[in-house]
């Protein structure tokens, strides 16, 4: 699924990164990837903004600000509810 290019608010410190990889443990979407003992986003605008990256940083090197984004439309409109969505796909919005 891809969603608008350059809105996500996805965010890495890489040189506060210490290279755990949980980022790409937990990222639904691969966003992230281990390169030379680092995180590196690999694909930013598959980022859905879940939050589970920074969330699941021991050292917060990763900030999101989880829910203003696609996923947000995407959950409300499955639930019914009205709301904005940024898909570019014409079967999400």
């Amino acid at each position: 699924m891809r969603y608008l290019k350059n809105v996500v608010t996805l965010q890495l410190n890489e040189s506060v990164c210490i290279g755990c990889g949980r980022c790409v443990e937990v990222c639904p979407h691969a966003v992230f990837h281990i390169h030379h003992r680092r995180a590196v986003i690999v694909d930013r605008d598959a980022c859905m903004e879940c939050g589970a990256c920074a969330r699941n940083c021991p050292v917060d090197a990763v900030s999101v600000i989880a829910g203003v984004g696609c996923v947000t439309g995407l959950l409300n409109r499955a639930l019914g509810r009205k709301g904005d969505c940024c898909c570019t796909e014409d079967s999400c919005c």
